[in-house]
């Protein structure tokens, strides 16, 4: 397994994030513990995770999964590098979600209760939220920190003008502020370059690319039968059937498949630090690792380029 920092922090991380959201919708508890296994086999230390994933509300199905693999002891615990995160919807009164200090505070011990763990290494914030002010919320997290609950705090679908304002707040408050950043981003939907990707890297933020498949879209879906598509996809395809044509072929050009060229198109972007993979099987598991070895030369990146436009930083993209 390859690592890198996590950020500006001294944190290594594996180079590919174990996502965990199919952990009891898509795959059972026992093949979930299968997964995990296997992840730890391949070194593969940082697992994401969020409080709302597991289709029940409030309930935490994902966390309740992963805390009861952490208690079968081992050391399995010890060896995770564990983010999750706080936002989400998970009751019916007025404070059970968002980023009021009180629901921080609360969800972050729902989500240690969960987890079967004294600390979360990772504790990121889903959404921005624009009712809390930064002030709020920095004093949730700093208590958080200084209790040992959480390490690291992290966001999730931030604008890059937030990811800047959250981190001289946190300065102000001689606090070390936000050092990743989970976002959409891969060759399909490059919309970060403009002007989150470019304040992450001021910052030292790392970024964690979710959707890296573009939803299965980068996967080599025009091979694939027409019944083995997720739903909805169709159109998708049709839409973006001029950039998977010639996608897809070049895959084929260099030997490798589409999904692991995806992969690998994030890993050689400057600002990333390991996108997430959501496996349902340890077939898919092991087929990811397959990016960490691709090397793309800088002329199958300008071919990439070609394919998916990508964007220059602001205000170079739209003035002089």
């Amino acid at each position: 397994m390859k690592y890198t920092n996590l950020g500006r922090t001294g944190l290594k991380v594996s180079r590919l994030c174990l996502g965990t959201m199919n952990f009891g919708p898509q795959t059972t508890e026992e093949d979930s513990f299968a997964v995990m296994d296997r992840a730890l086999e391949h070194e593969l230390n940082f697992w994401d995770s969020a409080n709302v994933y597991g289709g029940k509300k409030g309930e935490g199905i994902t966390e309740q999964i992963i805390g009861r693999y952490f208690a079968q002891g081992g050391g399995r615990r010890e060896k995770v590098v564990l983010a999750t995160k706080v936002y989400g919807d998970m009751g019916e009164w007025p404070n059970t979600s968002r980023l009021s200090a009180l629901h921080i505070r609360r969800a972050c011990d729902d989500s240690l209760r969960r987890l079967q763990t004294d600390y979360i290494d990772l504790y990121q914030m889903h959404h921005v939220w624009r009712e809390a002010p930064w002030e709020e919320i920095w004093q949730a997290m700093e208590l958080l920190v200084q209790q040992g609950k959480v390490l690291y705090v992290g966001s999730s679908n931030f604008a890059g003008w937030h990811i800047v304002q959250a981190n001289e707040i946190a300065r102000s408050r001689h606090f070390l502020g936000l050092v990743s950043e989970q976002s959409l981003y891969n060759l399909n939907a490059r919309t970060v370059e403009r002007d989150l990707l470019p304040a992450c890297e001021a910052y030292g933020v790392g970024v964690i690319p979710w959707s890296p498949l573009g939803g299965g879209l980068l996967g080599g879906v025009l091979d694939k039968p027409t019944e083995g598509r997720r739903g909805g996809m169709e159109k998708q395809i049709e839409d973006n059937r001029a950039k998977l044509e010639p996608w897809e072929a070049l895959c084929k050009e260099l030997g490798e498949k589409p999904a692991d060229v995806a992969l690998a198109w994030l890993l050689h972007q400057k600002a990333v630090t390991a996108p997430i993979i959501g496996p349902r099987t340890l077939e898919q598991l092991d087929g990811s690792l397959r990016a960490l070895e691709i090397e793309l030369s800088d002329e199958t990146l300008k071919k990439l380029d070609g394919i998916f436009p990508g964007h220059k930083p602001s205000p170079e993209g739209y003035a002089w």
